[in-house]
């Protein structure tokens, strides 16, 4: 059976180390999270405030009316156990005045601008605080394609992006995020009775298990199958990463010009530093 490695004292350790020095070369020494009540923000903010100090950590939870009030309750959870900062926005008001105009969008196209309303939210608590936004997207997620575009899958930095969901799990039983929110079934509460797994047609562990032959150990198609993944489920995930590939860099910049950025002007992060 196929084993991801998890070193939870390692991983935690670069973690924080990368949070810290991340956040401190941009020239501040904050970040604002979004805190739904899932695993993966409870992560992400424990993290920050292991590596900048609970004060220099801005929770801000966006419930909508329809939202599960676990959701709110999961949360505040993981700020009283970090004590970090905190706020209550509702974005009821803004999304039901946009829908007004579009009483027919279905469940997913109101999702999306939730998400999206959230993101835009923290971008402006970001500006406010003089912080960063801390991305709570996993490695699964963002190889599915599980995310949405300038909402959840938006940030300036993200810790999580290289862990896969199992991994994330792991990770927070180590370092105490509370077992209710590690336990719990997986939702993005962007309707009701919504679930991850429920909608992606398969479990994380399943999923995991396969992404990780696939990608990280680079596994073919013949070696998927000989080790018993059925072959719909190998070209199902196979056709999703490469379907949302968009989704995983910066938008395509045609080139006209012998320097285009994202390509031969790449420069890394902090040269010059």
């Amino acid at each position: 059976m196929t084993q991801i490695p998890t070193n939870a004292a390692l991983l935690r350790q670069i973690l924080v180390a990368f949070i810290r020095n991340e956040v401190r070369k941009t020239g501040l020494a904050r970040v604002v999270v979004g805190l739904s009540g899932g695993v993966d923000s409870a992560l992400s903010a424990m993290l920050a405030a292991e590596a900048l100090g609970r004060e220099n950590v801005l929770a801000v939870l966006m419930p909508y009316k329809s939202s599960n009030p676990d959701s709110q309750a999961h949360a505040e959870l993981v700020v009283q156990k970090s004590g970090i900062e905190s706020m209550v926005v509702s974005i009821t008001p803004q999304v039901d005045g946009y829908f007004e105009r579009y009483p027919d969008a279905d469940a997913r196209r109101r999702g999306n601008k939730m998400a999206r309303e959230r993101m835009t939210i923290l971008y402006d608590q970001s500006m406010r605080w003089n912080a960063l936004v801390l991305g709570t997207s996993n490695k699964t997620e963002l190889l599915l394609g599980y995310g949405t575009l300038h909402g959840d899958m938006a940030s300036a930095i993200n810790p999580l992006g290289d862990l896969y969901k199992t991994q994330v799990w792991a990770l927070s039983e180590a370092i105490g995020v509370p077992e209710v929110i590690v336990k719990k079934e997986p939702s993005a509460d962007l309707w009701s009775g919504q679930t991850d797994e429920g909608e992606l047609g398969f479990t994380y562990r399943e999923v995991d298990k396969l992404l990780y032959l696939m990608v990280d150990q680079r596994y073919t198609k013949a070696e998927l199958s000989a080790a018993g993944f059925p072959e719909s489920f190998i070209d199902n995930i196979a056709a999703r990463i490469m379907n949302s590939q968009f989704k995983r860099r910066l938008p395509v910049i045609a080139k006209v010009s012998q320097r285009t950025i994202d390509r031969d002007f790449r420069y890394s992060r902090d040269w010059g530093k």
